[in-house]
């Protein structure tokens, strides 16, 4: 289960350090799955909003 921060007021270094924190607290392998899939969410979100791999090049001949 991932952890939660609350503050009662907006507080940058306390989420700063959470941050550090839960990032240290995963292993390797986790920081490369979570990576990958979120890199597959922007690729996601890039195409339905109409960006599409870039076309590619023609030789002439």
């Amino acid at each position: 289960m991932t952890p939660i921060l609350k503050l009662t007021r907006h507080n940058t270094k306390k989420e700063i350090e959470f941050e550090l924190r839960f990032l240290k607290s995963l292993s390797i392998r986790k920081r490369f799955e979570m990576m990958f899939k979120k890199t597959k969410e922007m690729i996601n979100l890039l195409e339905k909003s109409g960006y599409r791999k870039s076309s590619e090049i023609i030789k002439r001949t």
